[in-house]
């Protein structure tokens, strides 16, 4: 089932985004207001970066960040990306490749042409084989 499907088919259309030079805290409302679990960071159309509420979140709470730390300071710039045309499989399978000793990772932005169309993530996929 999960060849059958293509990444189009689940994705999250419209995401929302975040500019580099946006404030952390800024940032992680944004996630919390919109209740979503990453932000593709853009300069202009260009991916730059993501950050996660999980990694803000944790590291607000633990007061980690100093006042005016930008989004560019603590992205992760070496973002996983699957094409809308992926099948399902590809999409686990780099989900689950590029995970850390922490477990897979969670959601993968949607690059089509050098721009970004959507994310989809696990949940999206759980959805689509209707568990």
């Amino acid at each position: 089932m999960l060849k059958d499907l293509k990444v189009e088919d689940v994705m999250t259309k419209g995401v929302i985004t975040v500019k580099p030079n946006e404030d952390v805290v800024f940032a992680f409302e944004k996630l919390m207001k919109h209740r979503i679990s990453s932000l593709p960071v853009l300069d202009g159309d260009i991916l730059v970066g993501i950050v996660t509420a999980t990694d803000l979140g944790h590291n607000l709470i633990l007061d980690k960040y100093e006042l005016g730390t930008t989004v560019d300071a603590v992205m992760i710039k070496d973002v996983v990306y699957v094409s809308p045309k992926d099948d399902l499989v590809t999409a686990v399978e780099k989900m689950n490749q590029h995970g850390s000793d922490k477990g897979i990772i969670n959601q993968l932005v949607v690059i089509d042409d050098h721009q970004v169309k959507g994310i989809v993530s696990d949940g999206d996929i759980i959805r689509a084989l209707g568990i």
